[in-house]
């Protein structure tokens, strides 16, 4: 059976690092959400809904096992439908924060380190945001999305 796992949470919950773990040991095709979500050019701004679900489905299509990790409950719920599984990482804020120190370069989202360590501090303080923010990458559509898949689904809180 093909194994299709979406992954989501707040930034620096885990996702990447748990997508690229079953990814490797499950021979599933990895797709990160922020590669598509998001239009070139300064400042950022999100890619059309529809052109970005363009590409999801492209994706989907293409590979017949895979994870699909991001913070975007609005691109997650296009995907849902076609996932085997629901893994929803909620560490908490703290943990989050932490994570978001210790994280790695991400060449495919910044230039340099150094560009990465200059949006530190918006990061951390859009992280403490979840639990209030009412957007697409908010706790409340986090839980709304999780809530109403039917399938096998987890919630983890301790990483």
């Amino acid at each position: 059976m093909n194994q299709t796992i979406i992954i989501f949470g707040n930034s620096g919950a885990g996702k990447s690092t748990l997508a690229g773990k079953l990814s490797r040991e499950h021979q599933l095709a990895h797709l990160d959400l922020d590669t598509l979500a998001w239009a070139p050019g300064s400042p950022p701004r999100r890619r059309d809904l529809a052109e970005s679900a363009t590409q999801i489905h492209q994706f989907t299509r293409q590979h017949a096992s895979w994870v699909v990790e991001g913070c975007y409950a609005d691109l997650l719920a296009l995907v849902s439908p076609y996932a085997s599984e629901m893994i929803f990482l909620n560490p908490g804020v703290d943990a989050c924060i932490r994570n978001c120190r210790q994280r790695p370069w991400e060449p495919h989202k910044y230039s340099s380190p150094e560009a990465q360590n200059n949006n530190l501090n918006m990061l951390i303080d859009w992280v403490k945001q979840y639990a209030l923010r009412d957007d697409e990458f908010s706790l409340r559509a986090h839980r709304l999305l999780f809530d109403t898949f039917t399938g096998p689904k987890r919630e983890i809180t301790a990483m």
